[in-house]
């Protein structure tokens, strides 16, 4: 089964590996020193969205898990799956010019490459 939490609301920043390895770059060249740079192309993903993909792509079914239940289901990652972690990346982008332009998580997750 492919669970999300209660409702589903909470929601997850994603960005595609090769945006992520982009800023990489770009922070080691270009960040001044000590700055914090958040690699987030999509700035909230609701958890639904996400184990809707996830059960689409292994033909699963996709269910709520009670906030109770969430320890049981997803062992010690549980804890983060009941965050709410939106984050922005409109400093990162302002600092260091970053354009993410790969694919979103939904479009990667649909496209199969993870369930091959």
């Amino acid at each position: 089964m492919s669970a999300y939490i209660g409702d589903g609301a909470s929601r997850w920043p994603a960005a595609h590996r090769s945006d992520a390895a982009h800023l990489v770059r770009l922070g080691i060249e270009n960040a001044p020193p000590g700055s914090v740079l958040h690699a987030v192309a999509e700035e909230g993903i609701t958890s639904r969205e996400i184990a809707e993909a996830i059960g689409r792509g292994l033909d699963l079914p996709v269910a709520s898990v009670a906030r109770e239940d969430t320890a049981g289901h997803f062992g010690w990652l549980g804890g983060f799956f009941r965050a709410d972690a939106a984050a922005s990346n409109a400093i990162t982008r302002n600092l260091l010019g970053w354009e993410p332009s790969g694919p979103t998580l939904l479009e990667d997750l649909d496209s199969g490459s993870y369930y091959a």
